[in-house]
């Protein structure tokens, strides 16, 4: 079973770019946002299972889902956002389960934005990597990115765990809130901690077996 590192952080803080930081250093990546889309892609049985679910309002001009509203209607709705999460969480973890079964390094991240807030997916991380930084930075690089208002951005926010609980929750943490070049010596130093902590870690059941 290979060692999982489960990387977090509220919206805006810049999961993406370390992400990208630690696949640059060879570190297997399993995002969960990248499986989502690819479970309800057009074809798939995610995005049948969707349409099917939330009539043809759910689907877009191009044939796929209409994203967005799907986004406003459950974000408005936790019953609409029950039912989704019914739909698609399976088909998710099924998808990641067997990329973190393909890794071949001796560690891997995986990404899951919520992954405290939904919590199906704690159990399969040996250590949390919270990506952190301040919220204004957060609101001024996601309305940058998206063209939300502010407003909207903050009200994504509020609907998931507070900064102060995330951190208090994180084995480790990225500050994220300066200069791009302030990432990589972060990363570096947490690539080589998770490279001797999965060494360790493949070690143990050989432990459990000398003892028998």
């Amino acid at each position: 079973m290979p060692y999982v590192v489960g990387l977090t952080g509220g919206i805006g803080s810049g999961k993406t770019v370390v992400a990208d930081a630690f696949a640059e250093l060879g570190v297997e990546i399993a995002d969960a946002d990248a499986a989502a889309h690819a479970v309800s892609a057009r074809g798939e049985p995610g995005h049948a299972a969707v349409i099917e679910a939330f009539g043809p309002q759910a689907r877009a001009a191009d044939g796929g889902l209409d994203r967005g509203w799907l986004r406003r209607t459950v974000f408005a709705d936790p019953v609409a956002r029950a039912r989704l999460e019914a739909l698609l969480h399976p088909l998710i973890l099924a998808r990641l389960a067997a990329e973190i079964a393909a890794w071949r390094g001796p560690y891997g991240i995986l990404s899951v934005p919520l992954l405290f807030e939904r919590g199906n997916l704690t159990s399969r991380v040996a250590r949390v990597l919270v990506v952190d930084c301040p919220e204004d930075v957060q609101v001024a690089r996601v309305t940058a990115r998206s063209g939300l208002a502010a407003e909207e951005v903050r009200a994504i926010m509020a609907a998931q765990l507070p900064r102060a609980q995330r951190l208090a929750r994180a084995d480790d943490v990225i500050d994220n809130g300066g200069p791009l070049a302030a990432l990589a010596p972060q990363v570096t130093r947490l690539h080589a901690l998770y490279r001797d902590l999965a060494a360790r870690f493949a070690l143990e059941p050989a432990r459990g077996s000398e003892g028998q």
